[in-house]
């Protein structure tokens, strides 16, 4: 068990997503209407229940469960946590609402890109009823304390059906994985880096680039992560996801050209990620053995086959 004390009204659940610590975690907003922003998968949630057991707070309490997007490491989980909050309603961008009343869809597409790991890392997922679901719309809003209106803005790029959450209390907005990974877990080495998330199938570099730009216009305190944490450089952190989508395009677009199948161009594409992101930790003096290099090898052979299948489309438009 591990929570970050963000602040006195925000805390981050680590919910030991692929059983490694900062993965995945649940920002837990202790306002009037208590409320959940991010469940992970279903594996994760006996982690979340327990954090919120440490903080005190019982399930019926909380009011609402909010989620950035509805990719199943960030709410795959949320039908099996529902079933315990009996007075939680769940917030979701309006393309994303179908998927969680009949999540068939959304399985299948997941089992392609995940195979034989697909029960360990997801299962179940359980749908959700109607009622119990609430739609917010680009620049919606939903009171949660006697000072907290927090507004809804859609944020693409990463997935068409992906918002991000302004907090105007901390100045930071929770921006799901638009504005990429936070790779928590080189704090210890004093290091803090950040790398797109490209993943299939509905990456977009044109509308990243767009929803980046907006949070940089917006002069936020604080960036959260749905992979992993916060961030008060926010600067740092957008020029840094900009910088390294524009090397993932090109290359991946290279690979595209260069080679006769999808498999070779995914494997052309993710070879030459790994090694120049590797390279560039080493340099910053990251041991060969750190934990982040697993866990890189998945995020970025998924991001490869992101950045693959938008070529693809882009080729045969």
């Amino acid at each position: 068990m591990k929570i970050i004390d963000i602040d006195d009204r925000i805390k981050l659940i680590d919910l030991f997503d692929l059983k490694e610590i900062a993965r995945t975690g649940s920002f837990i907003l202790l306002e009037d209407e208590i409320t959940v922003i991010e469940t992970s998968a279903s594996p994760s949630i006996p982690y979340l229940k327990a954090g919120l057991e440490t903080l005190n707070i019982k399930l019926e309490e909380i009011k609402y469960i909010i989620l950035t997007h509805i990719h199943l490491d960030h709410g795959g989980g949320v039908g099996l946590f529902l079933k315990e909050c009996p007075n939680a309603k769940i917030i979701v961008h309006p393309k994303g609402a179908r998927h969680l009343i009949d999540p068939s869809r959304l399985e299948n597409g997941a089992r392609e890109v995940y195979k034989e790991q697909f029960d360990s890392l997801f299962h179940p997922i359980i749908p959700i009823s109607e009622e119990r679901i609430i739609i917010k719309n680009n620049g919606d809003t939903l009171k949660i304390g006697s000072n907290t209106i927090l507004s809804f803005y859609h944020t693409p790029g990463h997935a068409n059906h992906h918002f991000s959450i302004y907090d105007p209390v901390s100045n930071g907005i929770f921006t799901g994985d638009t504005a990429g990974i936070y790779y928590w877990m080189l704090k210890d080495e004093n290091i803090d880096f950040f790398l797109p998330s490209t993943s299939p199938n509905q990456f977009n570099p044109d509308a990243m680039i767009q929803s980046i730009n907006f949070f940089r216009k917006k002069s936020l305190n604080r960036l959260y992560f749905g992979h992993f944490g916060f961030t008060h450089k926010v600067g740092l952190a957008i020029d840094t996801v900009e910088k390294w989508l524009k090397l993932f395009v090109e290359y991946s677009k290279k690979a595209y050209l260069s080679c006769n199948s999808n498999d070779q161009r995914i494997e052309m594409t993710y070879n030459y990620l790994y090694q120049t992101v590797f390279n560039h930790l080493s340099s910053q003096g990251v041991p060969n053995n750190h934990s982040i290099y697993q866990v890189l090898k998945l995020d970025l052979n998924v991001s490869s086959m992101g950045l693959i299948d938008y070529w693809n489309k882009k080729y045969t438009i």
